[in-house]
């Protein structure tokens, strides 16, 4: 008993320990803490670097590049010379970039040239005339270089186009850094301390009882996608309910499973799915209502124009979200529409909007999502930059006062850039939105190993990052395997990937323990924010109660008499 005591207060103090010692780093004592700022508004004024400019400390870009830049095709960029890069280290590059002249506005991207490759983005903005834009990105080379360049591109290649550049930030983290990092803010975002007080009924402290906490939930979700596979699977559904706690529909609510001919409704697989998921206490996503993506709405949907598509799609939602009302915590109303526009260019501009104040009237409580691909996972794909996206939910806010409540990012990966996708989540964080990793996975063009090295890095990335609010894996289970990754082979053994979040789920939720209470009748420990089970035996006598743990700055107190 005493020794599970004392563990417990050596854990919470080693915990305490690592937050001072980051937040001591943060002072240049031991190591650079990461610096999460991000700004979003074009200023007046570029803002001074963060980290005072780590390796570009007083270092001004070349305005003649061009020489440097032989053989890629690049024009006149403002350019910075970076010598002896090394392999595995994380670099967090930011800077400030304005348009001199040439055009009102224009997407900038960096770009890096070392010794062995060339990275064609590690961060992008839209950058406009008159004022300055915040760019933050990153890099990590699989090789060192003795000599690299890193220069800047804009999406249109208008020659006549000028940028200048301000408060450039270089910062290395070796991957122990790094990581130290991510623990800070796992501690301090995802955990709390709890004190718990037992007294006798005339308030006398009692010291020796026995204490039991369980945490029984978790306030982090981490969830799977499942498909119709799982009706009837008992050793999938055993296996899929004994490790997560919510769930999306990989395709059974989507229109063309729904309604695959015009006016024959169907929802039977998507109510026995609900019946699943009601009967194990998970919660789910609703994915998706609307997909601009033409080629996954029904045939006939595609045939349709003006008011016959108008009065299709009000149908749709309408039966969808009255028939599911309440069930889901989440609705993707708007599925992938930086990148398609099926509706918009049919029924209007605003068509998406219409949508959002739709589900809104219907479904109050539900928290309505745009969802998209390649915001988080690159930069090089211009329709999806991390700008674009934070201007198309500024744009939908300003609409008559429409509201979407998440950020929806899929998280289809191929080469997780992690000091990159930090960034970019540090920016869509500026929006104070909920943020939900929705369909996380990484390439099946990679082995099982290597796959599991990516998944890792990705759901500590979210894990870790405050405004990060759940993660859903994009890994329902079909007979000929999964869309990109498994968890497990077709018997529900293990595969890495699986292996890891296993891991994950484990490390990032607190192992149930005794303790006794000390000379004040207090016992105290660190958790991991959620639901708990607590139970005393003392002469014995047993009580059990039980409490949340939310999040807060302060120390949860429990009181329990006996």
């Amino acid at each position: 008993m005493r020794y599970s005591y004392m563990y417990s207060l050596i854990f919470l103090a080693l915990s305490l320990l690592t937050a001072f010692t980051l937040a001591s780093s943060s002072n240049g004592i031991d190591g650079p803490f990461y610096d999460s700022t991000a700004y979003t508004e074009c200023r007046a004024e570029a803002e001074k670097p963060l980290y005072n400019g780590g390796m570009l400390k007083d270092q001004k870009p070349s305005v003649s590049g061009r020489d440097c830049l032989t053989g890629i095709g690049a024009r006149y960029t403002p350019t910075y010379i970076l010598h002896n890069l090394t392999q595995n280290t994380i670099y967090c590059f930011s800077i400030w970039v304005k348009i001199e002249a040439g055009a009102a506005s224009a997407r900038v991207r960096a770009r890096l040239r070392a010794d062995n490759a060339t990275l064609n983005c590690v961060g992008s903005v839209t950058a406009k005339h008159g004022c300055w834009s915040f760019l933050k990105g990153g890099f990590l080379l699989d090789s060192p270089s003795n000599q690299s360049i890193l220069f800047f591109e804009t999406s249109n290649d208008d020659s006549k186009i000028q940028l200048q550049a301000a408060s450039a930030s270089l910062q290395p983290f070796t991957q122990e850094q790094w990581r130290n990092n991510q623990d800070y803010f796992i501690n301090t975002a995802r955990k709390r301390a709890v004190t718990i007080h037992v007294s006798e009924e005339n308030g006398e402290s009692v010291e020796g009882a026995e204490v039991t906490v369980e945490q029984i939930s978790k306030d982090f979700p981490i969830g799977s996608a499942i498909s119709k596979t799982i009706l009837g699977n008992i050793p999938y559904q055993e296996w899929f309910v004994k490790r997560f706690d919510a769930t999306v529909f990989e395709n059974e609510l989507k229109w063309y499973a729904t309604e695959p001919d015009q006016g024959k409704l169907n929802y039977t697989l998507a109510d026995k799915m609900m019946n699943f998921v009601r009967a194990n206490r998970i919660i789910a996503r609703g994915h998706n209502i609307f997909w601009e993506d033409p080629k996954y709405n029904p045939n006939w949907v595609r045939n349709l124009t003006g008011e016959d598509l108008r009065s299709a799609v009000n149908r749709r939602i309408k039966s969808l979200m009255t028939r599911y009302r309440g069930e889901f915590v989440h609705w993707d109303v708007s599925n992938e529409m930086l990148h398609f526009d099926f509706y918009e260019s049919r029924l209007g501009k605003n068509a998406s909007y219409g949508f959002f104040a739709t589900a809104r009237e219907i479904d109050s409580l539900a928290t309505l999502f745009f969802n998209d691909f390649n915001v988080v996972e690159t930069c090089s794909d211009e329709k999806s930059t991390v700008d674009e996206y934070i201007a198309r939910v500024r744009e939908l806010q300003r609409y008559d006062g429409i509201r979407m409540d998440g950020i929806g990012l899929e998280g289809h990966f191929t080469t997780p850039n992690v000091a990159l996708m930090r960034a970019i989540l540090d920016k869509l964080a500026t929006l104070q939105l909920p943020i939900w990793l929705t369909e996380i996975d990484i390439s099946s063009s990679l082995d099982h190993p290597t796959q599991a090295i990516y998944l890792e890095q990705v759901l500590r990335e979210g894990f870790s990052h405050p405004s990060v609010n759940g993660i859903m894996l994009w890994t329902a289970l079909h007979p000929n395997g999964c869309y990109q990754m498994c968890l497990t082979d077709d018997k529900f053994r293990n595969l890495p990937a699986g292996d890891v979040v296993d891991q994950k789920l484990l490390e990032w939720k607190t192992r149930e323990f005794k303790a006794t209470t000390d000379d004040h009748g207090s016992f105290s420990f660190f958790g991991f924010l959620g639901e708990y089970r607590v139970g005393i035996i003392y002469q014995g006598k047993m009580v059990n109660s039980s409490f949340s743990l939310s999040q807060g700055p302060e120390t949860k107190h429990v009181r329990l008499q006996i």
